[in-house]
């Protein structure tokens, strides 16, 4: 076998440029899988972390019924609103560990002689369970009816910077909506999340959020659930529950960490398709250069063909020097498209500092067997033509 690669190593480099030519379909194909999977597997772990770090056992109540697509609630309006009740009735399950009811907006917040729009959250202290996210410095208001706001607010670290620099805002005002808060606390610095900046917010109680905000539904419903419970037996208690609270309507929309996954899932599967696509048509330019390379060689070499077979060599062994020769070309180049395929995933990284790459060691491992087997496949019809060339003729060819 050793000497069946040295002798398709010699043959490709005495034709230097007609190999590179022959490799380059099959270095092509190899780039682009090793490339775009990495990101593709680079974007999926992003993903994961992203929601893995609120925790892995929430589900999100919203406001109408998604029947197919778009967001809940957007158009239309619902039969019944999403309550502070609905949320005190949800927590009285005996599946459900915590639950934040939740009210968004965006306004204004002055403090300290500056001021700026941000994401203001109205809830209660228990988002701190759901979210998995607490303060820093100071502490959430103490828990109590969430039907009775107060005036008290804690920050995101991204709007105590901007408002109060090195200082403490423990104890000084800020006015969101035109009223007037407290700072009791500061939240623990947490990034972003998909695009949005978790730390550029502050919290308020959430029925003084609806009250300032003239809102009269909840934006939202998160709630953990004990570990070890399916998510589906969970879901079908909350909706039996709020379908109940609703005079019998299905008018709310459930959305757990695990369909989030899915969706993305989805996403991922139609890249891969698209990615196996691109590969596919460079491996076949590929396999027919290897293919029609060795059939030119076949012919040139006949009349070696003629002498190896004149002093004793089989129609086998005829056979496995091309097909050597033509697995040599091919995982030539595989190998040459990983590395670079890693290459130019080493340049992603260092031109957009954060881009999500990741390469699974078994993608290139997987990469190099799918060249190797597609030049074993590639030198068939050429290994197949040489072994049947009649040994006199052979030599008689010129």
């Amino acid at each position: 076998m050793t000497e069946l690669i040295k002798l398709a190593l010699r043959a490709i480099v005495s034709h230097r440029l007609r190999s590179v030519l022959s490799m380059l379909g099959i270095a092509i194909g190899i780039t682009s899988v090793i490339l775009l999977t990495s990101l593709g597997e680079g974007t999926r772990r992003y993903i994961v972390n992203e929601f893995a770090q609120f925790g892995t056992n929430i589900l999100a109540i919203n406001p109408g019924k998604a029947e197919t697509a778009g967001v809940p609630g957007m158009f239309g309006g619902t039969t019944h609103k999403l309550t502070i009740d609905d949320a005190e009735a949800l927590r009285r399950l005996p599946e459900v560990e915590d639950v934040a009811p939740l009210a968004f907006a965006v306004a204004r917040v002055e403090g300290n002689g500056r001021g700026r729009s941000v994401i203001i959250y109205g809830t209660t202290p228990d988002v701190t369970e759901v979210w998995k996210w607490g303060p820093r410095v100071g502490s959430f208001w103490p828990p109590g009816d969430p039907r009775r706001g107060s005036q008290e607010v804690v920050l995101g670290t991204k709007v105590k910077a901007e408002l109060f620099g090195d200082q403490s805002p423990l104890g000084k005002f800020v006015k969101i909506a035109n009223s007037r808060f407290r700072v009791i606390g500061v939240m623990e610095a947490k990034g972003q999340m998909l695009g949005f900046d978790l730390d550029d917010s502050v919290f308020i109680p959430v029925a003084t959020a609806m009250r300032i905000f003239n809102l009269d539904e909840l934006t939202e419903i998160d709630l953990n659930f004990f570990a070890g419970i399916p998510v589906s037996r969970v879901e079908e208690s909350v909706q039996a529950l709020l379908t109940e609270r609703h005079d019998g309507n299905d008018d709310v929309t459930l959305t757990s960490q695990e369909q989030m996954l899915d969706v993305f899932g989805n996403i991922m599967n139609i890249v891969t398709l698209a990615v196996g696509a691109i590969a596919g048509v460079s491996l076949v330019v590929g396999a027919i250069g290897i293919l029609t390379m060795m059939w030119i060689a076949v012919g040139e070499r006949t009349n070696e063909i003629g002498l190896i077979r004149s002093i004793g060599a089989t129609k086998k062994q005829v056979q496995m020097v091309f097909l050597t020769e033509a697995a040599a070309l091919a995982a030539l180049g595989g190998i040459f498209g990983v590395l670079a395929g890693l290459g130019l995933c080493a340049l992603a990284r260092t031109a957009v500092p954060g881009l999500p790459v990741h390469t699974p060691p078994e993608f290139v491992v997987l990469a190099i067997a799918v060249s190797l087997g597609t030049g074993m496949v590639s030198g068939v019809l050429p290994a197949r033509r040489a072994a049947g060339l009649d040994p006199v003729e052979a030599l008689r060819a010129e």
